[in-house]
C-alpha cells in the first residue's frame, strides 16, 4: 500500500497516472528545457532534458562520468548506441573530454532533437556528434517499433522476441551499416576506439554481428544489455556475438573492482531477467 500525507498530494499523482495513459495513445510532439548541474571536476554542465511525460528526470553527477573515465581516457573515441535524450553520450563526452570524440546513434526523431541539443552544449568540454539512424547489418529502411505513441521507447522490429504491446506503434527509419560507415567516415579514430554501447531494446545482439572485424581489431569496451523478453537462445546468441572476439564478460555492478567482479558464463545468460553487462578484452 502506498501511503499518501494528504489528499491533494494523492489526487495530483493519480492525475499525473491519467496523463501519461492519455499521452501513450495519442502522439504528441514534446520539446526539452536545459538543466544545469555542478560537477567537482568538471564545473557548470549543462543537459538537455526531455520534456515526454513518459521520461524520468535524468541527473548528471561527477560518479557518472567518473565510471566511464575508468573506462577511457582524454582524446578516446567512443560510441553510443541508442542514445535516447543523452543521458550516457553526456557524461562519456566529458570524461574523454574536447580531444575525443563520440558518436550518438539515435533512430527516433522524436527524441534525436534532444540529442542533437545536448550536443551543443558544453561545447568546451565535449565533442559530440550525433548520428540519426539505427547500426543495421545493411544500409535501407527499417520498422522502429514502441509500446508508446509518443515514442519515449522503442526499437528496430523483426530481429528479438518482445511482447505485442511493445509493437503498437510504428515508423520507418534510416538503418546504416556502421562498420562501413566507421571505416568511410571515422578511420582515423578507429585507431582511438576505446568503448562502444548499445542499449537498443533487445536488437543488441544483432548490432554485434554487424562490426565484427571493428571488435577484433580494436578490442573495444563492450557495454550492453541483456533485455528482458529475450529467449534463452537469444541470450546465447548475444552472449557468443561478444565471447567469439576474446572477451571476458561481467555483470556491470561493481565490474571495476576485480575483488567483487562477478563473471557471466554462457549458461548464466538466463540466471537474471534483466541486467546489463560489460565485456572486457582478454589481454
Amino acid at each position: 500500500m502506498i501511503y499518501y500525507p494528504n489528499k491533494t498530494n494523492y489526487m495530483r499523482t493519480i492525475i499525473n497516472q491519467l496523463k501519461k495513459l492519455i499521452t501513450k495513445k495519442e502522439f504528441k510532439t514534446y520539446g526539452h528545457k536545459i538543466v544545469d548541474f555542478d560537477l567537482k571536476d568538471e564545473g557548470k554542465v549543462q543537459f538537455a532534458q526531455w520534456l515526454h511525460p513518459g521520461e524520468q528526470p535524468l541527473i548528471i553527477d561527477q560518479s557518472i562520468v567518473d565510471f566511464y573515465k575508468q573506462l577511457t581516457k582524454s582524446g578516446s573515441f567512443v560510441i553510443d548506441i541508442g542514445t535516447h535524450a543523452g543521458d550516457t553520450t553526456v557524461p562519456m563526452g566529458l570524461a574523454v573530454g574536447k580531444s575525443g570524440l563520440v558518436l550518438g546513434l539515435e533512430p527516433n526523431p522524436h527524441v534525436f532533437h534532444v540529442l542533437e541539443a545536448n550536443a551543443l552544449l558544453n561545447q568546451d568540454k565535449t565533442n559530440i556528434v550525433p548520428l540519426n539512424f539505427a547500426a543495421t547489418a545493411n544500409d535501407g529502411e527499417f520498422t522502429f517499433a514502441s509500446g508508446d505513441a509518443s515514442f519515449n521507447n522503442g526499437g528496430i522490429m523483426g530481429f528479438s522476441s518482445n511482447i505485442q504491446k511493445n509493437n503498437r506503434y510504428t515508423f520507418k527509419v534510416t538503418g546504416k551499416n556502421l562498420e562501413h560507415f566507421l571505416r568511410a567516415n571515422y578511420g582515423e579514430w578507429l585507431q582511438k576506439l576505446a568503448l562502444i554501447k548499445i542499449d537498443a531494446e533487445g536488437y543488441d545482439k544483432e548490432i554485434l554481428k554487424t562490426m565484427p572485424n571493428i571488435i577484433s581489431e580494436f578490442k573495444p569496451v563492450i557495454i550492453t544489455e541483456c533485455f528482458k523478453h529475450l529467449t534463452l537462445q537469444e541470450r546465447s546468441e548475444l552472449f557468443d556475438s561478444i565471447f567469439q572476439h576474446g572477451y571476458h564478460l561481467f555483470y556491470i555492478n561493481g565490474f571495476m573492482n576485480e575483488q567483487t567482479r562477478k563473471p557471466i558464463s554462457r549458461e548464466g545468460m538466463n540466471d537474471q531477467k534483466h541486467f546489463d553487462l560489460v565485456a572486457l578484452p582478454i589481454k
